[in-house]
């Protein structure tokens, strides 16, 4: 079967084309939704133009949303991507979609979850591939029992939060609905913390209102005497909790309020949720192994055109790249052989 494709340069128009089929109603994850590229678009674009990919038969519709700077382009994804893939209904025709990129010649997609079928879609039209791991996403089963949850992590984080929180004695507010006044505590919170500049605080705090109004969003907000000291952004749907952002302020760190609160923010979604899956967003900061089971390995997809120059130069560069490191790998185990000999 044959599929349709096309190409658009504006998210107005694939907004005309695919009707409500990239709405909250017909796409689970909230990073294939038109609202979120639409937004990352506005607010924090990679370099380049919007250039989305279009496939579409009678079993289904594939998006590849992407953003073009000549014959290159990336996913249209930023920081706040958690996960980056095709968008699709039904059975679509995903294979199709690099062969509707005829004028690109490189393309580097991340961070992707699981690179099988956009690996094989690019594969299948004669790209050639490089596909590594760029970071990972913790994760767990939390189950619905709290108590056996929280038995279950280290003995020192819980004797950790036992204790501090008893002495802290910090005031915990989770709110499921947009909240200024808890959005403004938010902004404060973390510009008195470890942390550097936000990405951009606009798309942010649309997208905290924007899942608020949907019921999604878990926005809590530990407080001491009224200044409020740690803060986290979760969101809860379709039974996977995803914890985007948090932050303490630095100069109440012995407080321990960040652990307080994610002891907080645990037992609340588990308990009134009942998420099958808890994820904690991209990277492999030591202490998401303590609330965490397992890392998952996110991946980045470079896809070069050997029909174009600037992908047969990138297929050409890699190939030199891969043989630097053979020859230096070779050396240096010739080296550790002689030193042993």
């Amino acid at each position: 079967m044959r599929a349709d494709c096309a190409l658009f340069t504006n998210l107005e128009a694939v907004a005309r084309d695919a009707g409500d089929a990239l709405t909250r109603a017909r796409q689970p994850r909230l990073y294939d939704r038109l609202d979120w590229f639409a937004r990352t678009a506005a607010h924090c674009p990679p370099p380049g133009t919007p250039l989305v990919a279009r496939a579409r038969d009678a079993k289904g519709t594939a998006w590849l949303f992407l953003s073009r700077r000549g014959a290159r382009a990336q996913a249209l994804a930023s920081w706040y991507t958690l996960a980056f893939d095709a968008v699709t209904t039904g059975e679509a025709p995903v294979a199709a979609l690099s062969g509707a990129l005829k004028g690109i010649g490189h393309v580097e997609l991340s961070p992707v979850e699981a690179p099988d079928a956009l690996a094989g879609a690019f594969r299948a039209a004669g790209w050639r591939l490089s596909v590594t791991p760029m970071s990972v996403n913790w994760r767990i089963v939390p189950g619905p029992d709290f108590a056996a949850f929280w038995a279950a992590r280290p003995g020192k984080l819980r004797s950790t939060v036992e204790r501090k929180g008893k002495k802290a004695k910090l005031d915990i507010a989770i709110h499921r609905a947009f909240a200024p006044e808890a959005w403004t505590a938010y902004e404060e919170i973390y510009a008195a913390s470890w942390k550097g500049e936000e990405g951009s605080w606009p798309f942010l705090r649309a997208m905290a209102e924007n899942e608020g109004a949907a019921g999604t969003l878990r926005l809590g907000i530990a407080s001491k005497g009224g200044q409020p000291l740690a803060a986290q952004l979760w969101t809860v749907e379709h039974g996977r909790a995803t914890i985007h952002k948090l932050a303490y302020r630095e100069d109440a760190k012995a407080l321990s309020p960040g652990s307080i609160l994610s002891h907080a923010m645990f037992r609340h979604v588990i308990e009134h949720d009942r998420p099958a899956l808890i994820d904690y967003g991209t990277g492999d900061q030591p202490y998401k192994a303590d609330w965490m089971d397992t890392p998952h390995p996110l991946w980045r997809i470079e896809a070069s055109n050997p029909r174009h120059p600037i992908g047969l130069a990138m297929i050409g560069r890699r190939a030199m790249g891969a043989l630097v490191r053979g020859t230096a790998g070779r050396y240096a185990r010739a080296k550790r052989s002689g030193d042993s000999a």
